[in-house]
């Protein structure tokens, strides 16, 4: 018989394909993650508490490896960054560079982003939030999987502070047309670029091993930097 609460459940946008952890993944996630990592429940997060500081904030859901996210809190250590990403093999290669590097401005949910922003962010608190290469879902019956629809985009929208940043990038060309449409559509972001235009690759944004190979094999990046009104 038919489970009739699963008409009640939430779309997921990702698959837990966990794969294994490596011992010192494994040891970073027991060592390492009451120094870097936040547990979540139903509050709002006192962001300030969590960093010991004010200073502009960076979220950036689903950050893989974090390798995109571990060389931007380098180079700005004036930002605290804010990670979401819900593979622990990611987050346990991410703990370890946190911690050879010395770096402090950076900490880490293992949690489902969208969960993570309704509960747990307040409005207007973000000053940017990036989104880097999400799962296209290219199949036409998978699309209702995407993170980007209207109803996602209109909640970073509320969490942005005014003049705050939504900067996504794909290097899948018609998940990156479905991105324009979707936030050309919410009256309260503008594009920076202009009108149905995809920015220029910022400097914010590193190159990264993902990247470089796709343009190899002749992918083209897209990127798109809405703006909160």
């Amino acid at each position: 018989m038919r489970d009739e609460s699963s008409k009640h459940r939430p779309v997921r946008s990702y698959v837990r394909r966990e794969g294994r952890l490596t011992p010192a993944q494994g040891r970073a996630l027991a060592e390492l993650w009451p120094r870097y990592g936040v547990e979540v429940g139903e509050e709002y997060l006192d962001l300030a508490a969590i960093f010991g500081r004010q200073a502009p904030l960076v979220l950036e859901i689903g950050f893989g490896d974090g390798a995109s996210l571990l060389q931007q809190a380098k180079r700005e250590p004036e930002w605290d960054y804010l990670g979401i990403e819900v593979h622990r093999p990611g987050v346990g290669r991410l703990l370890l560079a946190l911690d050879q590097g010395g770096v402090e401005n950076v900490r880490l949910i293992c949690e489902d982003a969208v969960a993570v922003l309704r509960r747990n962010i307040r409005e207007g608190s973000l000053d940017r939030v990036q989104l880097f290469f999400p799962d296209p879902w290219p199949k036409k019956r998978h699309h209702k999987r995407r993170i980007v629809q209207p109803e996602f985009v209109d909640l970073v929208r509320r969490k942005l502070k005014p003049g705050g940043r939504f900067h996504l990038a794909t290097d899948w060309e018609e998940y990156a047309g479905h991105m324009m449409e979707v936030l050309s559509q919410n009256p309260g972001l503008r594009n920076v670029a202009g009108p149905g235009e995809y920015s220029p690759r910022p400097a914010s944004r590193p190159l990264t091993k993902f990247e470089q190979r796709g343009q190899r094999l002749g992918h083209g990046v897209r990127d798109l930097i809405f703006e909160r009104l």
